[in-house]
């Protein structure tokens, strides 16, 4: 991993080419909040310190291709930026470094763990939530946002479909998103 100021420039290079003025009280609120050092996951795609923002990126790069390859229409130009890079922006604060145990010493045992303590639950929702204090979101933004993981929220499949049917954009960020988990991380 990067040390933290090259992955903040290499952040703001990003921004750049995805056509995103990012304010500095947001890029402070990232800094603050562990956007940059914080896991993606337990123990799947970017269980490390920094993946979050490697699979942020991911999903942006693969969420650009999507939108040339299928000439895919956005309400705004700078959409597949925002969503790509803060779909998962929920995961600041969802992990914290697990406690050495009998566990760990397991090869495949997880190195984080769940945070008991989170004031906002959520995922989708959270991200949503969180990122419109700092950007005015189209609805298409917030539906891609909000339902990124498409069927793995099962209770949600109506909910999902329907903002597909609004917004097929959706559907293509939730692939985005699959694409940069599941194919690029292996």
């Amino acid at each position: 991993m990067e040390n933290n100021n090259d992955m903040i420039k290499a952040f703001k290079n990003v921004c750049a080419v995805g056509k995103f003025r990012i304010e500095d009280r947001f890029l402070d609120w990232l800094v603050q909040n562990g956007f940059f050092e914080a896991p993606a996951s337990t123990k799947y795609h970017g269980n490390h310190p920094g993946g979050l923002i490697e699979h942020s990126f991911a999903v942006y790069k693969r969420l650009y291709k999507l939108t040339i390859d299928n000439s895919l229409k956005w309400q705004r130009d700078e959409s597949p930026f925002i969503v790509g890079m803060f779909h998962d922006l929920c995961k600041i604060d969802q992990y914290v470094e697990k406690k050495p145990g009998f566990d760990l010493e397991y090869e495949d045992a997880p190195v984080y763990e769940y945070n008991p303590n989170l004031l906002i639950k959520g995922h989708g929702a959270k991200s949503v939530m969180l990122l419109s204090q700092f950007i005015t979101l189209t609805e298409e933004e917030m539906l891609c946002i909000r339902y990124h993981m498409g069927a793995y929220e099962k209770e949600e499949w109506s909910e999902f479909d329907l903002a597909i049917r609004k917004y097929e954009n959706v559907l293509w960020t939730h692939q985005a998103d699959m694409l940069a988990s599941k194919v690029d991380n292996m």
